[in-house]
C-alpha cells in the first residue's frame, strides 16, 4: 500500500471513528463519513464492501482478542487440578480482568465501539456471549466442588443468568465511564472481592 492510500484510510477511519461513536452503527451515515474524509465515494469502496466492513476494521481485531483471552482464562482454571481449583478462583480471573482493563485503556474508542455503539453488527452479542461462556465456567466449577464433596446448594438459572450479567455490565462501567485508570485497577480489586464473597455465599462454601 502506498503513501497515499494509507493516508486515505486513516482519514476514512478517523472519520468513522467519529461518526460511530457520536451515532453508533445503525445510525452512521457512510456519506458523512466519506464527506468528513475528504474522500469520494468510489475512494472509499476501493477499501471496504460496506458500512459493516468499516466498522469490523475499526473494532474486529478488539473484540476478537476480548473473546480470545476470556476463553484462554476458562480454560488455563479448568486446567487446574480440581483440589486446587477453589484456592485458585480469584486469581485466575483477576489476572484475566486487570489484563483486560489495561488492554481496553489502551484502546478506549475501540472498546467504546463495542460496548455503546455496535448494536446492529455481530458485536452487539458481546455481553451475552460472555455470559454464556462464564455459565459453562460456574456449572464446570459446580461439578469439581460436588467432586470435592463440597456441593453447592441448587442455584436457580434466572438468578445466576441475571448475576452474571451484571458482573460484565459492571465491569465494562469502569472502561464506558473512562475512570481515571489507577481508581479503576482500584474498583477492579473491589468489584472483585464483592461478586467472589457473593458467589461463595450462594454455593454455600
Amino acid at each position: 500500500m502506498s503513501e497515499a492510500e494509507k493516508t486515505t484510510l486513516n482519514l476514512i477511519h478517523s472519520a468513522a471513528m467519529q461518526e460511530f461513536l457520536e451515532k453508533g452503527f445503525r445510525s452512521a451515515s457512510l456519506r458523512n463519513i466519506v464527506k468528513t474524509a475528504g474522500v469520494t465515494t468510489g475512494a472509499f469502496y476501493g477499501y471496504y464492501d460496506s458500512k459493516e466492513d468499516l466498522f469490523e476494521a475499526l473494532a474486529g481485531e478488539h473484540y476478537n482478542y476480548l473473546l480470545d483471552r476470556f476463553c484462554r482464562a476458562q480454560k488455563k482454571f479448568a486446567e487446574i487440578p480440581a483440589e486446587e481449583q477453589p484456592n485458585c478462583l480469584t486469581s485466575v480471573s483477576g489476572e484475566y480482568m486487570y489484563e483486560i482493563l489495561l488492554y481496553a485503556y489502551e484502546h478506549l474508542n475501540e472498546f467504546k465501539l463495542l460496548l455503546c455503539c455496535s448494536e446492529g453488527t455481530r458485536f452487539s452479542k458481546l455481553i451475552d456471549e460472555m455470559v454464556e461462556i462464564e455459565t459453562k465456567g460456574t456449572h464446570d466449577y459446580l461439578k469439581v466442588l460436588e467432586k470435592l464433596g463440597r456441593p453447592s446448594p441448587p442455584i436457580n438459572e434466572r438468578l445466576e443468568h441475571i448475576l452474571i450479567t451484571g458482573m460484565f455490565h459492571t465491569f465494562f462501567e469502569l472502561i464506558i465511564h473512562e475512570m481515571p485508570l489507577e481508581e479503576a485497577k482500584h474498583y477492579l480489586k473491589e468489584m472483585r472481592a464483592f461478586y467472589t464473597a457473593g458467589w461463595m455465599k450462594i454455593m454455600g462454601q
